[in-house]
């Protein structure tokens, strides 16, 4: 099924103000509540909502994003999993994403990725303690807000107490980020996510996953160590035990996080960190986003504004489409005229 050629208006209760980012399984958008809070929607796509599994996948999403509070997860404000299309909102997070910082900027410092390190260990921490398992923690499904950074997607987590939707010897999760347990289908707990916090650590430090990627990144994950020789010899070490074969080895929570922030020189009294995690061209790139979602959620950011993210929404819509060159630029010129 195609790609609809126009994105909504209105998603349940929020205006649609632009579209944040789309994939496989649906579209993002950035939206304004009736009493004009910044939100990030997420809508499944038509085909999948069709797919009973698969609605029920999404549930167990909401299920378990609604059960994880903390302050580096984004919370949910609201949901629609019978909705024709379901979808899910979410306080937005006015920043990029871990992914698009280092491939922008360059890798983190060892201090900055030890910071990093200690305010991801908190998040897991808050949604392990609710009984989840997130299963699919990667640089892509990390936002990084002015005060630090925002878990997000936990599409493929477990919650404690609910069974599994994939059969037996379906892997699902993203290949260069999971622990050699999940490669295998077997059961993934919180240790899987340590692992997959050791490979998001790594390319913090370095730019690359330490386990590269390609065909064959299954193999590496199962039976070969991790690439670490760029990455901070300070690090080495730490990252190392997270990316262990063995779960049980692996680095816990705690032990982790009185590494990470004891050598890290920014602690605080029960364990708060500096307020300004980020260098600073990630941090003038924060202060954009926010910047640009707070002009299109109050309607100031002008005319001339608004119109040029439309024409590049549309634009973007129609080429997902499966439609020509031509075809977009005749389209964005009568948007024009």
């Amino acid at each position: 099924m195609r790609t609809p050629v126009s994105d909504p208006l209105r998603i349940g209760p929020y205006q649609v103000l632009g579209r944040l980012g789309s994939g496989g399984m649906g579209w993002v958008y950035f939206g304004r509540s009736p009493g004009g809070r910044a939100v990030a929607v997420k809508v499944v796509r038509p085909e999948y909502a069709a797919d009973p599994d698969f609605r029920r996948r999404f549930a167990r999403e909401v299920t378990a994003a609604r059960a994880v509070s903390g302050a580096y997860t984004a919370e949910v404000v609201d949901a629609d999993t019978d909705g024709d299309p379901p979808w899910l909102a979410t306080v937005y997070v006015a920043g990029p994403s871990l992914q698009e910082a280092i491939k922008e900027h360059g890798p983190l410092s060892e201090p900055e990725v030890r910071l990093l390190g200690v305010r991801l260990v908190r998040a897991l921490q808050a949604i392990h303690s609710a009984g989840v398992v997130h299963r699919d923690l990667k640089p892509s499904n990390v936002l990084l807000a002015e005060d630090g950074p925002r878990v997000i997607d936990f599409g493929i987590s477990l919650v404690a107490g609910t069974t599994t939707l994939t059969g037996t010897g379906v892997v699902m999760g993203t290949p260069s980020y999971m622990a050699p347990e999940q490669v295998r289908a077997a059961r993934v707990g919180p240790a899987g996510d340590v692992f997959s916090l050791g490979g998001v650590l790594a390319f913090a430090a370095t730019g690359e996953s330490p386990f590269g990627g390609g065909s064959d990144v299954f193999y590496r994950i199962v039976h070969e160590e991790p690439t670490l020789g760029a990455a901070p010899a300070g690090l080495r070490e730490v990252l190392a035990r997270c990316l262990d074969k063995d779960p049980a080895r692996r680095q816990s929570l705690p032990a982790l996080l009185a590494e990470l922030a004891g050598r890290a020189g920014h602690a605080g009294p029960a364990g708060r960190m500096a307020a300004s995690p980020w260098p600073r061209a990630v941090a003038e790139n924060i202060h954009q986003h926010a910047a640009e979602a707070a002009a299109r959620r109050s309607g100031t950011g002008g005319r001339g504004m608004a119109m040029r993210s439309n024409l590049l929404l549309h634009a973007q819509t129609l080429l997902e489409a499966g439609l020509t060159d031509e075809l977009v630029v005749e389209a964005v010129a009568r948007a024009r005229a």
